[in-house]
């Protein structure tokens, strides 16, 4: 019961961390919005007040950003990830394994006891 109560536990804080993320994202999306609006803006009137298309030329990387984080805050990224993380998890798992192994107490004792200046042998 008490395993069961802490799986659960540790769920509901998994979930609440994704939808802090997720609503910081969406928020973030709202001034980077304004920001990437004001700025296209500006440049396309920059552009065609000096007759000079390459003053647009920044919209471009800007477009980038402003895709993925609507795409991180409204679209399919969240969805296409943990997609991603089951097939890695399913077909590609020794990419997880840790270098020298797993962690075992035994290995923590012997790494403790070497790093300990105070600690006698009985």
């Amino acid at each position: 019961l008490q395993l069961e109560r802490q799986l659960l536990m540790q769920n509901q804080m998994r979930e609440r961390q994704a939808a802090m993320q997720i609503a910081w994202t969406r928020e973030f999306l709202k001034y980077f919005g304004t920001f990437f609006g004001l700025a296209a803006v500006g440049l396309t009137a920059g552009a065609i007040r000096k007759k000079n298309p390459g003053v647009l030329l920044p919209i471009v990387p800007l477009s980038f950003i402003f895709a993925y984080q609507y795409d991180m805050g409204y679209g399919t990224m969240l969805q296409r990830i943990k997609g991603e993380a089951e097939n890695i998890l399913e077909t590609q798992s020794t990419l997880l394994e840790l270098p020298k192994g797993p962690l075992t107490y035994e290995g923590l004792e012997k790494m403790r006891r070497a790093q300990s200046k105070f600690y006698i042998e009985k």
